[in-house]
């Protein structure tokens, strides 16, 4: 098969198709972490008022775990969909559903105004949320992925992961502004209503720009020759794209899961628990917590496209084997730092821990785009990743909130990121190296394979 498809588009055109998967990932992190950070600022106090502060703490992380267990099931939907349909028609309705969703959260009433219908609402929209979000990675990275140039897909595919640090970035600095400039009570009463409506502005916006964009030239194509080996005299139905990817990827979906765990458990502590640790343990305010926080995330989006660029010349997996073993060994500095309560020590603690994320963070993309066939590619990748989540990232806020609870030490914290850099450290140890595969060629080579094996590297024409 040539390898055209992959060939690198105009000029013009893939800024646009980065910009377009950028904004819509941003939008979705943004509303993602914009719960996280409510979660642990205000949420334990408007929906669990009965409950002490760290119990409503632990309560408020649960509803924000559930939006984490509704992640694979978004997986699924809408890796089917988009396999079956393309990618860009499924991002677009993530983006409306997970903005949706935010800007409803806007307007909830709270505990003190309808009881205990508030908690419940809100579980209700943070699974639309979880939902929309489970698909909207996959198509996002795919769509970059599937466009850019085979030679620098390391470095193309890592913008669309700046949309996490992005989103972080947008929504820690307003709520710095807000709690900045307004008072406690205001805050607590009207003020953090407002990040969420402004959801409502950045869907419409991302939305103009993800319209403008063409589908994936790779999916079109494996589009074609699905539809005319279908037509062909005798031809067997085509199976669904999850019985494809449990035929011939399964244990590429097993590495995924396993890389993720470093990546996201880790993520999670450095960003979201870290406002619980550095304002019960260490002393520190919330606006200092929120500020060491901003600065770090703007490095963290700036280093993602470096870390994606030296992957494409040494391979992901030296790349992202050094953050895992990196964000394990930093644990115990990390708290040791913030626990001192100085400003500066907090910003190199979680500025630190980020950097080293980005380098399990930025490859991530290329590195399991290049591990399925095309028209299992948007259910492999994203179910690899999304059900990683709820073992990953879900629990982790509420695990470290609860074993700080139990302790009262950050000990058994580090030790938990620990255990979870092991684990990525052999998932990834054992995958084979992906940078030179060609996207269109890995459809022939599935085509050919028994069931249950490994796909073999083809290298870029």
């Amino acid at each position: 098969m040539s390898s055209s498809a992959t060939a690198p588009p105009a000029p013009s055109r893939l800024p646009r198709i980065v910009a377009a998967s950028l904004i819509g990932t941003t939008i979705e992190w943004y509303d993602f972490f914009l719960y996280g950070s409510a979660a642990a600022l205000v949420f334990n106090k408007l929906f669990f008022p009965d409950s002490d502060p760290l119990v409503g703490t632990l309560l408020s992380f649960l509803t924000y775990a559930v939006g984490f267990a509704a992640r694979p099931l978004g997986a699924l939907v809408f890796g089917h969909y988009g396999d079956r349909l393309g990618r860009k028609k499924l991002l677009v309705l993530s983006l409306l559903l997970m903005g949706g969703a935010t800007f409803a959260i806007g307007l909830l009433p709270t505990h003190a105004t309808v009881g205990a219908a508030a908690p419940v609402l809100l579980t209700v929209l943070r699974l639309v949320q979880g939902f929309a979000l489970g698909g909207e990675w996959g198509g996002a990275v795919l769509l970059v992925s599937e466009h850019g140039d085979a030679r620098r897909r390391g470095f193309w595919a890592s913008w669309p992961q700046t949309g996490a640090p992005a989103g972080q970035l947008l929504a820690t600095g307003v709520l710095s502004l807000l709690t900045a400039v307004l008072s406690d009570s205001d805050f607590g009463s009207w003020g953090w209503r407002i990040p969420f409506l402004l959801s409502g502005v950045l869907v419409i916006v991302g939305l103009w720009i993800r319209l403008s964009v063409d589908e994936s030239p790779v999916f079109q194509q494996a589009l074609a020759q699905a539809e005319a080996r279908s037509s062909a005299p005798g031809a067997s139905s085509e199976k669904l794209p999850l019985v494809s990817v449990l035929r011939h990827h399964w244990r590429d979906v097993l590495i995924a899961m396993g890389a993720r765990m470093a990546e996201n458990i880790s993520y999670y502590v450095i960003t979201a628990f870290i406002l619980v640790y550095a304002t019960t343990s260490a002393g520190v305010s919330k606006q200092t917590a929120l500020n060491a926080v901003l600065i770090a995330s703007a490095v963290h989006f700036a280093v993602i496209p470096a870390w994606g660029a030296l992957s494409d010349r040494i391979g992901r997996r030296p790349v992202y084997l050094l953050g895992a073993a990196g964000v394990g060994l930093w644990m115990f500095p990390f708290f040791a730092l913030t626990d001192t309560g100085g400003f500066g020590n907090l910003v190199l603690a979680v500025t630190v821990g980020l950097v080293l994320h980005g380098a399990m963070y930025a490859p991530q993309a290329a590195f399991f785009s290049e591990m399925f066939a095309t028209r299992m590619r948007y259910s492999g990748a994203s179910i690899g990743a999304q059900f990683a989540s709820v073992a990953a990232g879900a629990p982790a806020p509420l695990i470290a909130t609860a074993l700080l609870s139990e302790y009262d030490s950050s000990t058994p914290i580090t030790l938990y990121v620990i255990g979870a850099s092991v684990l990525t450290l052999i998932a990834v140890g054992v995958a084979k190296e992906t940078r030179h595969r060609d996207l269109a060629r890995v459809d022939s080579a599935v085509e050919t394979e028994p069931a249950g094996t490994r796909t073999a590297d083809a290298p870029i024409a």
